[in-house]
């Protein structure tokens, strides 16, 4: 019993790590609707403009996007259309791929940005949500960026100018760990910290969505077999008092 508690233990180790975030940094709930459409097409908006640039989501095509967050193939070419044939068209069922290639990534940031279709369902949603807002400037970094809940991150802030700057304030404990105050601000950016928690929680909610595209589907498919079950059991009451009414 003792060897299988180990187990565990080791096993749920990653998770904790995951969950708790670097630093001591704690993870922020946000609350994700996949049934609120304008979330949804802001997040694309977001994702499309500032990550697809280094990060692609190569199990997700426009056109499918397009039909689940309520957009029209058009307005996806007018907003997001960066994919072109050789006649110039947008490319509807191309997949969301980045626009920088593996070796200018590698030399750019030494490693290659990861794919992000399933970042939000590996990570979790408020792993994400906490994520995008967690980074401070560092000049010992390469990139001049950090983040609390990723420490030492490659990746640059690349939505300072909608943030701001901020610098993060940590103390050391007697045991010589470091553990996150909170952010102080050096530059505003163009959104308020409310407008731009709420752009973060609209990009997490394109993130969830992209993670498990079918999951609208499901909770479509789910109201319809419950209204039939409940529609097909008072046949089934009413079957069962007509068989069982000479025993009674």
């Amino acid at each position: 019993m003792k060897k299988v508690l180990i187990t565990i233990m080791l096993a749920l180790a990653p998770a904790m790590v995951f969950a708790a975030g670097g630093h001591g940094a704690k993870l922020d709930h946000v609350k994700v609707d996949l049934h609120d459409q304008v979330a949804l097409q802001n997040g694309a908006k977001i994702f499309v403009n500032y990550c697809l640039s280094c990060h692609s989501a190569s199990y997700m095509r426009y056109n499918r996007m397009a039909k689940d967050i309520g957009l029209t193939e058009a307005q996806v070419a007018e907003y997001m259309g960066f994919i072109t044939d050789d006649q110039g068209k947008f490319k509807s069922g191309a997949l969301m791929k980045a626009t920088i290639n593996a070796g200018e990534a590698k030399a750019a940031f030494n490693t290659v940005p990861p794919d992000l279709s399933v970042v939000a369902r590996s990570r979790g949603a408020d792993w994400f949500y906490t994520y995008m807002r967690s980074f401070y400037r560092d000049e010992k970094t390469p990139s001049g960026w950090n983040n609390v809940v990723f420490p030492n991150v490659s990746m640059p802030h690349v939505l300072w100018s909608m943030q701001g700057t901020n610098r993060a304030m940590f103390e050391t404990d007697e045991h010589g760990a470091k553990h996150f105050e909170g952010f102080e601000v050096v530059k505003p950016g163009s959104m308020t910290d409310k407008e731009f928690d709420k752009s973060m929680r609209d990009l997490t909610t394109f993130m969830v969505y992209m993670g498990e595209p079918a999951r609208l589907v499901r909770f479509q498919l789910g109201i319809y077999v419950l209204l039939f079950l409940a529609f097909f059991g008072v046949f089934a009451y009413l079957l069962k008092k007509n068989y069982w009414k000479d025993v009674h």
